[in-house]
C-alpha cells in the first residue's frame, strides 16, 4: 500500500462516524472519489455513490461507512452521562476506555467508569450491560454537564491507530472504514484499467442498525450486480470458538461468501478473477445470511445478484480490530479485475 492510499486509510479511520452521524467520514470519502470519479452524488441520509460511467452491465461495489458506537442515554443530576448502544457495541471492552462525546460545540473528553478492583466483590466477575455504563467527564455537577452535553450526542472510542509486526494494523472501526477504502480503490483501479462497464463505489449509512442504507441505494441504483465489502471473523486467533471455526485466516486473501444471499454465478465470477489475476481467494460458508449489506442489496427491486467479500479481521467490533493491509490491497485489486471482467460474465442469470 503506498503513502496516499495509507493516508487515505488512517483519514476513514481516525474520523468518527457512528451510525446515525456518519457525514464527516463521508466527507471524508467523498473528497477521495471525487478525484477520479465521473459522477458524486449523495442522497437524504447521507448515502455516498461516486460513478465511472460505462456501458453495461452495471456493476456496485459497496462498503458501509459506518461503525458502531455508543450514544448519551441521559445525564444525571451528580454531572454523569449513562449510555446507549448504536449497534452492536460490546460490554466486556467498554469499560476503562477512553472516549470522545461529539457534540455540537466540538469534542467533550470522558472516560467509561470502572469500580476497582480492590472495591469489588472477590466472587463478582459479572459484566454491567452498556445502559448501567457511565462516561465521567470531570463534571462535578448536573447543571455544568448539561452546559457539556445533550442527549443524543455519539460517542466512540478515542482512537489509536497502531502498527504491529509484519504491517498489520490494529484500531477501532476497520470494521467498516476498509470496506469504503476498497470500494473507492476498486473504482480508482478500474478507471486505471479503462473498464467497459459502469461502476458504482457505494458508501452507504447506517449497516450496524440494520443494513438501512443499502436498502435505500440498492433500491435507487438498481445495479445488475452489487458486492458488499465487509470484514469477515478471522478465527486464527487463540479462545476463536472451535464451533464458530471459518478457517479464514489473517493474511490469507479475500473471502469470498457462498451460499444464503450470495448469487452464483457472481461468486464464480469473483473466483474467476481470482484465479486469473493471481489473487488468494479464500472461501466461507454462509448457510443463513451473511449479516453485511449483501442481505439488503440482493432483496432490493426485483433481486440484485450480490455476494459478501470480506477482509479477515481478528477482535471484531472491540477497539483493538487487527487486520493485515496485503489482504486490504488484494481486495481493492479483486473488486477492480471483477469491474473489469463483469461483462464476460453478465447477465448475472442462474440456469434454471
Amino acid at each position: 500500500m503506498d503513502e496516499s492510499r495509507r493516508e487515505f486509510l488512517e483519514a476513514l479511520l481516525s474520523t468518527p462516524g457512528p451510525s446515525g452521524y456518519e457525514a464527516n467520514s463521508q466527507r471524508v470519502w467523498v473528497d477521495y472519489v471525487s478525484e477520479f470519479a465521473d459522477e458524486v452524488r449523495t442522497d437524504d441520509y447521507g448515502n455516498a455513490v461516486a460513478t465511472l460511467s460505462g456501458g453495461d452491465p452495471s456493476v456496485a461495489l459497496a462498503g458501509h461507512g459506518d461503525e458502531i458506537g455508543f450514544i448519551v442515554r441521559d445525564l444525571t443530576d451528580d454531572g454523569f452521562v449513562q449510555l446507549g448502544r448504536i449497534g452492536g457495541s460490546d460490554k466486556t471492552v467498554s469499560r476503562g476506555q477512553h472516549v470522545t462525546i461529539h457534540t455540537a460545540d466540538g469534542p467533550v473528553n470522558g472516560v467509561v467508569g470502572q469500580t476497582a478492583i480492590h472495591l469489588r466483590e472477590a466472587d463478582d466477575d459479572s459484566v454491567a450491560d452498556v445502559s448501567e455504563q457511565y462516561v465521567d467527564v470531570g463534571a462535578t455537577a448536573g447543571d455544568e454537564l448539561d452546559e457539556l452535553v445533550d442527549r443524543g450526542d455519539p460517542i466512540t472510542f478515542q482512537q489509536t491507530i497502531t502498527e504491529l509486526e509484519n504491517g498489520r494494523l490494529a484500531a477501532r472501526g476497520m470494521d467498516n472504514r476498509i470496506g469504503i477504502w476498497a470500494a473507492a480503490e476498486g473504482l480508482r483501479r478500474a478507471a486505471e484499467r479503462g473498464v467497459d462497464a459502469t461502476v458504482h463505489a457505494v458508501s452507504t449509512v447506517q449497516e450496524e442498525v440494520g443494513l438501512q442504507g443499502a436498502k435505500m441505494v440498492g433500491f435507487d441504483l438498481d445495479p445488475d450486480a452489487a458486492i458488499a465489502a465487509d470484514v469477515t471473523h478471522a478465527t486464527d486467533a487463540p479462545e476463536s470458538p472451535g464451533k464458530r471455526s471459518t478457517g479464514v485466516e489473517l493474511g490469507g486473501g479475500p473471502v469470498v461468501a457462498r451460499g444464503s444471499a450470495n448469487h452464483p454465478v457472481v461468486v464464480e465470477a469473483l473466483r474467476a478473477t481470482g484465479d486469473a489475476e493471481d489473487i488468494d481467494v479464500q472461501l466461507q460458508a454462509t448457510g443463513i445470511r451473511t449479516g453485511t449489506d449483501a442481505d439488503a442489496f440482493y432483496t432490493s427491486r426485483g433481486g440484485i445478484p450480490s455476494v459478501n467479500v470480506g477482509l479477515p479481521n481478528r477482535y471484531m467490533h472491540t477497539p483493538v480490530e487487527v487486520v493485515d493491509p496485503a489482504d486490504l490491497d488484494s481486495l481493492a485489486d479483486l473488486l477492480a479485475g471483477f469491474a473489469a471482467r463483469a461483462p464476460d460474465h453478465a447477465p448475472f442469470t442462474v440456469d434454471v
